[in-house]
């Protein structure tokens, strides 16, 4: 698509690009999340990746001469920057470290289930039956490849890991459940700039381990966790939050189901691992699920410039639906 120099293009073109480019960087997170953290400790890889966001951040925030958040954004920053950014990070990377990639990819991908049925709880969300029937159909799909990517090695899995890969999940959850009242006060580059802040400063006590490790980590390890902080962190969180401030969270949150679909291919693609027929399966149910909650009756369109939500009050009844790609 084309589009006349100098227009924008439409809001809805531009969410689809934000979920889009969200879904491939998140998914380019766990290869390099499994490379750099043979060298990293699962707290100090959280600070390093972390810091470089901030830093990333901080400029952008500069260039773009957007100051501090408005008073009632600071409640969602500081929840999501805290448990989202900060507690998901360190759990999963600690996590991945005592599962394989596929019981921690199955594991994690619990959050989109848990964040819809947060929303609904917390902020008025409904949960149409096609979103809870693409859902099903991805959680599914997400099964399908978690166990045929499981090792199996010995027939054990680590007690400690899976509880540490619930518990990113549930953080991932309530971080973006935390984020959605506060994008009605702030911007996407605000609300995630400084989430990723307060996630840097709550994890400031592995100084000590980053900085007694980076010394002796190989560059290729070092890279990968500057990447984690570059785009996975910083350009994605902030594609997100541009995304969820356009659409309801549980129907963004059913588009993550992409995630392990684009795993399989970029495995395929990059690293030359050909995937098992049950892998491609299951890639193949996560991405109909999305498609099927995705799939909606167009309402009317309503006047907006940019098409974000009105600022000083935040919708909690999902009604700016209207809105999403």
């Amino acid at each position: 698509m084309t589009f006349r120099t100098g227009r924008i293009p439409p809001p809805h073109v531009l969410t689809i690009g934000a979920v889009s480019f969200t879904a491939f960087a998140w998914a380019s997170a766990f290869v390099s999340i499994r490379s750099a953290g043979a060298a990293y400790s699962p707290g100090a890889l959280a600070l390093g990746r972390l810091l470089a966001a901030s830093l990333v951040l901080g400029v952008l925030l500069l260039v773009r001469r957007q100051g501090l958040p408005p008073r009632g954004a600071w409640r969602g920053i500081l929840l999501s920057g805290l448990v989202w950014f900060g507690g998901y990070t360190v759990a999963l990377n600690w996590g991945e470290r005592l599962v394989d990639a596929g019981t921690a990819s199955l594991l994690v991908n619990t959050g989109p289930i848990l964040m819809a049925l947060l929303a609904a709880r917390l902020l008025g969300e409904a949960l149409p039956p096609r979103l809870l029937a693409g859902m099903g159909v991805s959680f599914a799909g997400a099964v399908v490849v978690g166990l045929s990517m499981s090792s199996g090695e010995g027939g054990s899995t680590s007690v400690l890991g899976v509880v540490l890969c619930l518990l990113a999940a549930v953080a991932y959850a309530t971080g973006v459940v935390a984020q959605k009242p506060a994008l009605s006060y702030g911007t996407p580059l605000q609300i995630t700039g400084f989430s990723c802040l307060t996630g840097t400063v709550a994890c400031v006590p592995f100084a000590g381990q980053l900085a007694a490790e980076l010394p002796n980590a190989p560059v290729s390890a070092t890279l990968n966790m500057v990447y984690l902080g570059v785009v996975p962190t910083a350009l994605a969180f902030t594609t997100w939050t541009y995304a969820l401030a356009r659409m309801p969270a549980g129907r963004l949150g059913a588009t993550t189901y992409a995630v392990p679909a684009i795993v399989v291919l970029l495995s395929w693609a990059l690293l030359g691992e050909v995937p098992a027929w049950l892998t491609l399966l299951g890639g193949l149910l996560c991405l109909a699920g999305v498609a099927v909650s995705r799939y909606g009756p167009r309402a009317p369109r309503t006047p907006g410039r940019d098409g974000r939500l009105p600022a000083g009050r935040p919708d909690l009844t999902g009604s700016h639906e209207r809105n999403s790609a």
